[in-house]
């Protein structure tokens, strides 16, 4: 008894088009990173003080 020939199917086009996946990769890593610490402030030597009463 012969096989029954089959026609290869075609690929399936992927269900997350490359411009999406590397879209929500970004919002995730900009969600997911923590803020930057605030830059210290410079330290300015003291002026002169006043003497006490």
């Amino acid at each position: 008894m012969p096989e029954p020939v089959t026609q290869p199917q075609p690929p399936v086009p992927a269900g997350v088009s490359m411009r999406d996946l590397l879209a929500t990769c970004a919002a995730a890593a900009a969600v997911s990173t923590p803020p930057r610490a605030p830059e210290p402030e410079e330290c300015h030597p003291a002026r002169e003080h006043r003497e006490a009463a």
